[in-house]
């Protein structure tokens, strides 16, 4: 038999939040609740390392290709800084992992710079060029 959990999350998530009110910890349903929180943190850290890889990416192609440099670019980079800024004040220990993460970013970004751009991945640096403070335009 499928539990709430299954039938109708939405529900389940109202039900949870009642016995956690109510201090009915016993009634909890556990499992599926240790699940759902690791998912919301890894979440967040998806969103921030989504937003870092679209912003090193348009720094890249403002920074190669600079007779082509567009409004839309230094909106993009603009929207990816503040957005970037907002989650982690929301989320302040995702700061920790920026360092750690910035690596496999760079490299994402390169590769899609390279798709959009049409040009080799060699007309890009090897190594993230910017520092933290550039990156969010400190």
């Amino acid at each position: 038999m499928s539990s709430l959990y299954d039938q109708d999350f939405y529900q389940w998530t109202i039900e949870q939040a009642n016995l956690l009110k109510a201090g009915a910890l016993s009634q909890l349903d556990i499992e599926n609740l240790i699940e759902e929180v690791e998912s919301m943190g890894k979440s967040q850290k998806r969103a921030l390392e989504s937003r870092l890889t679209v912003l090193l990416m348009h720094l890249l192609k403002w920074d190669v290709q600079q007779e082509l440099q567009c409004r839309s670019w230094q909106s993009t980079i603009a929207i990816q800084r503040k957005e970037i800024k907002r989650l982690l004040r929301a989320n302040p220990g995702l700061k920790a992992i920026v360092n750690d993460v910035l690596p496999e970013l760079f490299e994402d970004a390169i590769d899609i710079a390279s798709i959009e751009t049409g040009l080799p991945k060699s007309e890009f640096p090897e190594t993230c060029p910017y520092t933290i403070e550039q990156i969010m335009g400190e």
